[in-house]
């Protein structure tokens, strides 16, 4: 899979951000794709390759080590710290924490959209947690 190559000092919360807080579970870069464990309530790094890793609650605007608190984007738009293309959709990649292009995604891979390019380095974070594994 392709992923985005993201600079984590260069992702950028835009005006209109919305966000949710809580503990990490795992070491977190700013711009990796996040998912809160049913057991523990802690975000770890989303990864497509499972159903319940697949449950993207959003990208990370701030770096953090097992046990820290972390701010995590869930919408509006986001300066991504990678370059985008505009229109194309991105989705959890099946690495943990990357977000990638769909068309990367391969069959058995969990469907979760992070948003759409709207310009060279911004997403408009719109999540949708399919659930559907692709075909």
């Amino acid at each position: 899979m392709t992923d985005l190559t993201i600079t984590a000092a260069n992702v950028i919360p835009g005006s209109d951000a919305s966000f949710i807080t809580g503990v990490a579970g795992a070491t977190i870069t700013a711009g990796q794709a996040v998912y809160r464990d049913a057991t523990t309530g802690r975000f770890l790094l989303a990864d497509a390759d499972a159903e319940a890793s697949a449950k993207l609650e959003g990208i990370a605007v701030n770096g953090a080590s097992t046990g820290q608190n972390i701010t995590i984007q869930i919408g509006g738009e986001i300066t991504i710290g990678g370059t985008v293309v505009v229109g194309q959709v991105y989705v959890a990649s099946a690495t943990a924490g990357g977000i990638a292009p769909y068309a990367d995604l391969l069959s058995g891979d969990f469907v979760s959209i992070v948003g759409v390019g709207i310009s060279a380095t911004k997403i408009a974070l719109r999540r949708n947690v399919s659930n559907i594994a692709k075909a």
